[in-house]
């Protein structure tokens, strides 16, 4: 789930008036074998959904399934009630870039670029991953779209070891975004995940000095989360003031990973290849 930085400093579960902690956090081997348990569940949960889903269903359905699945496996949907977002996933079709709101009114169908995010709080730590699902035939440029957004998270996940910097990760990610033609959305950025939704760093996939460079440490865990856009990378907030959508009305993908640095490399944590 990619959010604004502002709320990095806020607390993950509403219900929990305990501050968040601030800092990046390196996970012990005890924490960081909860929140595979964790990404597993969130891998799992997306890996059905995209097996699942087909014109003629609505958004609300596959909450309604994500949040079922959830539960079952003795977790909580992380983002249910998260500053007030009434879902369990976040379901944003075509133009739609992020945060769509589950409706009963959203139909599903044939040749959309559906994104479906999602999050499990399991024994105080959180997983959190995101597809993008072409639903039957699409078009050309949004397979293509698709297929960078995709390669574009495991350009920037491919970096990821111990000593590098932030952004190590994100110059492969915006390079091959850009070669293919398409925009890097920079309103939206990845994060530190753990016992809180949201941590810091803020994980940036595009070229900036206006973020901080972070040093990655072994232990850290990140949402690493390319939004890429077939047009104009600038988008805008709808009025329920969750949807955010192409200003330009063009179609946008994106995928997310959890990913835990390690000394030599990394750990993709919700891999779904594996389950």
């Amino acid at each position: 789930m990619n959010i604004f930085s502002n709320l990095l400093s806020q607390a993950t579960q509403p219900t929990v008036s305990k501050k968040q902690r601030r800092g990046i956090e390196i996970k012990s081997p005890r924490e960081i074998e909860i929140m595979r348990q964790s990404a597993k569940i969130v891998a799992t949960v997306l890996k059905e959904i995209s097996e699942l889903v087909k014109p003629g269903m609505t958004t609300a359905d596959l909450d309604a399934y994500a949040e079922k699945r959830i539960r079952e496996m003795d977790a909580t949907p992380s983002f249910k009630g998260y500053h007030g977002f009434p879902g369990s996933i976040c379901s944003s079709i075509n133009n739609e870039v992020v945060h769509g709101i589950p409706s009963s009114k959203k139909v599903i169908r044939t040749g959309d670029v559906l994104k479906v995010d999602t999050g499990a709080y399991f024994q105080g730590f959180h997983g959190d991953s995101c597809i993008t699902i072409a639903v039957g035939e699409v078009t050309p440029e949004a397979a293509k779209l698709i297929r960078v957004a995709e390669e574009a998270l495991y350009k920037g996940i491919e970096q990821v070891k111990a000593g590098v910097y932030l952004l190590d990760l994100a110059g492969p990610i915006e390079d091959h975004v850009k070669s293919n033609g398409f925009s890097i959305v920079e309103e939206f950025t990845g994060h530190g995940v753990g016992r809180n939704l949201h941590e810091e760093p803020s994980v940036f996939n595009f070229r900036t000095r206006e973020l901080p460079n972070v040093k990655l440490r072994a232990g850290m865990t990140l949402a690493i989360e390319p939004i890429v856009n077939a047009g104009s990378r600038h988008t805008r907030t709808l009025s329920d003031r969750w949807t955010a959508v192409t200003v330009d009305n063009s179609l946008s993908a994106q995928f997310e990973h959890t990913v835990l640095v390690t000394e030599t490399g990394y750990e993709i944590l919700s891999d779904r290849t594996k389950l």
